[in-house]
């Protein structure tokens, strides 16, 4: 699920985590997650897209 160094970087344990979810499913009910986690999923992956964009882009300033 979530890596212990990624729960120690935001200062989250597991009961902490676990509360989280419990209160993300409850607000959202069980039908929604995985449209949520989906759309978390694109706007991840277009952040990721547009990081590498203006990466190449600097690469070709400096050439």
């Amino acid at each position: 699920m979530i890596e212990l160094k990624t729960m120690l970087l935001f200062g989250l344990g597991g009961q902490e985590v676990l509360l989280i979810a419990l209160v993300v499913l409850l607000l959202f009910g069980g039908a929604k997650i995985p449209e949520l986690m989906k759309g978390l999923g694109k706007g991840v992956k277009s952040f990721k897209d547009g990081m590498k964009e203006i990466d190449d882009e600097t690469k070709k300033i400096d050439e």
